[in-house]
């Protein structure tokens, strides 16, 4: 394992950036960056447009490796380019940016208050290519609508298992089980979710490495313990809905949890904007999810 970007995730002051929007989730974040539908007409002219706004962002001054820790990317963008580099050396060797990839395929219906993913077929083949492309780790995400304790506690399992696999290929695999914003039981159901967290953290090895990215808790403090293992690196926060606002403030009284923001990060940039006018507008998200990542409040 690369011991200075392992140094860099543990220990930095910043923040994840989560550019992994994939086929499911790309129209609306292309749309909410000003580029409408009749855009485009074909899946491969929707990618080229979000690798486009994707390259602006990470392009920009404002994105580097001084407050933006890690990057998560979608398959399509790792087999990309930026600036005429793979992505994934882009990040590391000219923003000191760690990426991560993406690799779950999506989420089946809900059952017992949950979605599982989808089964990962190609996951051999894309972890191979993940570190033909020296991404450091992954993500994959499954949703949590309900405290149901056997639906919730099925979902952990199939995260830590396909993590096992993730593990073994030198990678280190970060967990997503978000739980809605949404579910009527949010609460409870963190609650159900810490403690089948705790029960499969316990069971890893000594020398293990595992990451989690969770809903900010309706409870503060609900995921300290869980941080404080030193088998966990990080304990990461999805902003899950909220406005950047919202999801900041939020962040900010969860002493053990740093961003990883899609959407509240990108929202307020638009294609039709001057480079001065993103570049500025880049910097302010990017200011203001930082200071909830670093900044504490006791409130």
């Amino acid at each position: 394992m690369d011991t200075a970007r392992l140094a860099a995730i543990r220990s930095a002051p910043g923040f994840f950036a989560a550019l992994d929007q994939s086929g499911g989730s790309t129209p609306k974040a292309l749309a909410e960056y000003g580029v409408d539908a009749d855009r485009y007409s074909t899946d491969a002219e929707m990618f080229d447009l979000v690798h486009a706004m994707r390259t602006r962002v990470v392009t920009s001054p404002a994105f580097n490796g001084e407050r933006v820790l890690a990057a998560i990317l979608f398959e399509q963008t790792m087999n990309r380019s930026v600036e005429g580099l793979p992505t994934g050396h882009y990040l590391w060797e000219t923003k000191h940016v760690v990426p991560f990839l993406k690799v779950d395929k999506g989420l089946a219906d809900e059952e017992h208050g949950v979605r599982l993913m989808k089964p990962i077929d190609t996951l051999d083949d894309l972890l191979a290519q993940a570190n033909e492309h020296r991404m450091f780790g992954t993500k994959m995400r499954s949703v949590i609508a309900d405290a149901d304790p056997a639906g919730i506690r099925a979902l952990v399992d199939q995260q830590f298992d396909i993590a096992a696999r993730i593990a073994a290929a030198g990678l280190v695999p970060i967990i997503e089980p978000e739980v809605s914003i949404t579910s009527p039981h949010k609460a409870e159901a963190e609650e159900l979710l810490r403690a089948e967290l705790r029960r499969q953290v316990s069971a890893l090895s000594p020398d293990a490495v595992v990451m989690v990215k969770l809903t900010i808790p309706t409870r503060p403090g609900l995921y300290a313990e869980l941080a404080a293992d030193p088998r966990v690196l990080r304990v990461l926060a999805l902003s899950g809905g909220y406005s950047r606002a919202e999801a900041c403030e939020r962040l900010a009284r969860e002493p053990s949890m740093i961003a990883s923001f899609s959407r509240a990060l990108l929202e307020g940039l638009r294609e039709d904007q001057s480079d001065e006018q993103f570049n500025a507008r880049l910097e302010a998200s990017i200011n203001e999810i930082y200071a909830a990542s670093v900044t504490k409040s006791t409130a």
